[in-house]
């Protein structure tokens, strides 16, 4: 049994299979998720767990070498511009409906019970070496 990191053996498997390039969303927990990528839905109820508490859960274990946000977040949800600029100093920012297409490709959807508008962010995967 694991004793620290990701416990949620879903979550956990899945970010073992990632490889580089791959495309992991987070979101809240009204974004729309699209058929194809595999989910892991850890909503539980409105605001838990929250967007920043899976990031860094995710940020602590992915190596990220991009990360792409919609560009409404930045006056829609102030904290989670805020979050996302602190951890990414080279977001790339998109149309909400963008993002929406863009997570379409992703290989992982981690969905939050995140109930503030935009937070969501796509990060793309990089290597350790």
């Amino acid at each position: 049994m694991k004793k620290a990191g990701i416990l949620n053996r879903h979550l956990s498997g899945a970010l073992a299979e990632l490889g580089h390039g791959d495309g992991v969303l987070v979101c809240d927990a009204g974004m729309p998720v699209p058929a194809g990528p595999r989910v892991v839905d850890l909503a539980f109820r409105a605001g838990v767990p929250s967007f920043a508490e899976v990031l860094d859960g995710l940020l602590a274990e992915l190596v990220v070498e991009g990360a792409t946000a919609a560009q409404e977040v930045l006056g829609a949800n102030p904290a989670a511009a805020a979050l996302l600029r602190g951890e990414f100093p080279d977001l790339h920012l998109v149309s909400h409906e963008k993002l929406k297409e863009l997570s379409a490709g992703a290989r992982l959807i981690v969905r939050t019970g995140e109930a503030r508008p935009y937070a969501n962010v796509l990060l793309r995967c990089g290597v350790f070496f």
